[in-house]
């Protein structure tokens, strides 16, 4: 994991912070969990957002806070699931808004790679957790990683959009220079949050953003 297998361009931006203190940290950690608890996402997956998703493709982000923690759900995408896993009520929640916004078919399945593929990069703040133990694997250093790659492409990229949907991601805010990107905050899309985020219209003000600055929009279709 020191020399994880993700897309060059990330090992190009972020390949310091895999020598630094708190990442040696922070993998003996993750190799006593594997010793004596499933972990999730599985090991060749835990890198997925960065793998599927260059650095010089990424368009816009959106930040959860933990993996998935049941099993076979998490995929190293942020709110996505593996094919042939039931969705998730935000998923399903976020489907809605989609669908209202854009008019677009509510998608069959929890699986958003395509949308890492078209450049969304899908970052959980933290990039693994304890199977059926939410929050498992929070303050052992993956926010400190993540953190960094919020600030790496705020600082390295122009006309980025930022999608902040919770307390949480929102305050994530301060890593970014809003100067030179667009922050989009709104709330959770869990059904908790009694509806508040239906309404907020992110997926086509993403794309007048980026067309506005001559950036191919994200095509959001699953």
């Amino acid at each position: 994991m020191a020399n994880p297998k993700i897309d060059p361009s990330w090992l190009s931006v972020m390949g310091d912070e895999f020598e630094k203190p708190y990442f040696l940290e922070l993998k003996t950690f993750l190799l006593s969990e594997k010793e004596m608890y499933t972990v999730y996402p599985p090991g060749n997956r835990i890198f997925a957002a960065f793998d599927t998703t260059p650095f010089d493709k990424v368009k816009a982000v959106i930040i959860g806070q933990d993996p998935y923690h049941g099993e076979g759900q998490a995929n190293g995408l942020c709110f996505s699931v593996n094919f042939g896993i039931r969705t998730p009520p935000s998923l399903i929640n976020i489907y809605k808004e989609l669908n209202t916004d854009l008019g677009l078919p509510i998608p069959p399945s929890g699986n958003l790679e395509k949308w890492a593929q078209n450049g969304v990069l899908l970052l959980n703040a933290t990039l693994t957790v304890r199977a059926n133990t939410a929050g498992s694997h929070q303050k052992k250093g993956w926010e400190t990683f993540t953190d960094e790659v919020i600030r790496k492409v705020s600082s390295q990229k122009r006309n980025v959009v930022f999608l902040l949907w919770g307390n949480y991601a929102r305050a994530k805010a301060e890593l970014i220079d809003s100067s030179s990107h667009l922050v989009l905050t709104a709330a959770h899309p869990s059904p908790l949050a009694r509806g508040a985020f239906f309404g907020c219209r992110h997926f086509s003000k993403t794309n007048e953003y980026l067309t506005k600055n001559g950036i191919e929009p994200i095509d959001w279709k699953l």
